[in-house]
């Protein structure tokens, strides 16, 4: 049995809504800890959940949450991308936990899935208060590597432009200009290729997330350097990736500057397979628990 508790913490004066996974309830058990976290604009009721609950099932407290203005946590502009806010966020969760007599000390892990990964990079750089990181699908980009996925230049042109005018209407007005987070062919949109995982309640579409972007979020996303980090982390860390996942060459990049211990498990699948798809998760899961138990040897 996993019992699920819902647990906010914060930052500051802002709540962020947390959600932890174990296998007991009893508070003087002591299990390693992993945080995990899943793609951009998303919720901790989509990938994150689906390995919270695996790792749990393995023995591990496994721990959930949302970042700043997305799903149950507080805090504005809501539905905004922005990496900053989330890898301030990420160290504060990773402090909360250190805190806990449940957690192993020193033995807590960050499992980052997609885009969180580069957050959880860039976090490792400044010191978050982690044994371990595991990066599943991982996206890492920066200007150059991620315009590709919006028509080159110009698709990078119109939606900073566009991020421009929304800033400017939120500093004057506070209020938060929004497009839909997926929508297929809807260039405002996030998301606006085929993905499955964001239209199918049965996967990602789920009733806690919000089908929304704040359109000023292109600014941040657009223009952050999810790489550069790299060349500053010595923490053991593994890679779960393929060919079928999002910029398999920028992740070969990131694990080969890595200074620490580092492994790479390169496996079939789609990017959207690892986050819920029962093959795709049950070889990453395997792989994350014979890390972390070699590691721990």
């Amino acid at each position: 049995m996993i019992h699920r508790s819902s647990i906010p913490f914060f930052h500051g004066g802002l709540r962020l809504a947390g959600r932890l996974f174990r296998s007991t309830d009893r508070l003087d058990i002591r299990q390693p800890g992993v945080i995990v976290t899943g793609s951009w604009l998303t919720v901790k009721e989509q990938m994150p959940e689906v390995y919270a609950t695996r790792l749990a099932e393995r023995g591990y407290a496994a721990f959930t949450f949302d970042f700043a203005g997305f799903g149950e946590s507080g805090g504005d502009p809501r539905q905004a991308e922005i990496p900053e806010r989330k890898i301030a966020d990420l160290m504060v969760a990773t402090d909360f936990l250190s805190t806990l007599s449940f957690i192993e000390p020193g033995n807590l892990t960050h499992l980052a899935i997609c885009a969180s990964a580069q957050y959880g990079l860039a976090a490792l750089a400044r010191g978050v208060r982690v044994a371990r990181f595991v990066s599943v699908a991982g996206w890492y980009h920066d200007a150059v590597t991620v315009a590709p996925f919006y028509g080159g230049p110009s698709g990078v042109a119109a939606r900073l432009e566009a991020a421009r005018a929304a800033a400017e209407h939120y500093t004057t007005t506070e209020a938060v200009d929004m497009v839909p987070a997926y929508e297929v062919g809807n260039s405002t949109a996030g998301m606006s290729f085929e993905l499955d995982y964001y239209s199918n309640p049965s996967r990602g579409a789920v009733s806690a997330w919000k089908n929304r972007m704040a359109m000023m979020s292109w600014w941040y996303w657009l223009s952050f350097d999810g790489l550069s980090a790299a060349d500053r982390v010595s923490t053991p860390t593994l890679f779960v990736h393929g060919d079928g996942c999002v910029l398999p060459g920028n992740v070969r990049s990131v694990h080969q500057r890595l200074r620490g211990p580092k492994h790479l498990v390169w496996a079939g699948g789609s990017q959207t397979d690892f986050y819920d798809q029962p093959t795709q998760v049950g070889l990453a899961v395997d792989a994350v628990d014979d890390f972390l138990k070699g590691v721990a040897r």
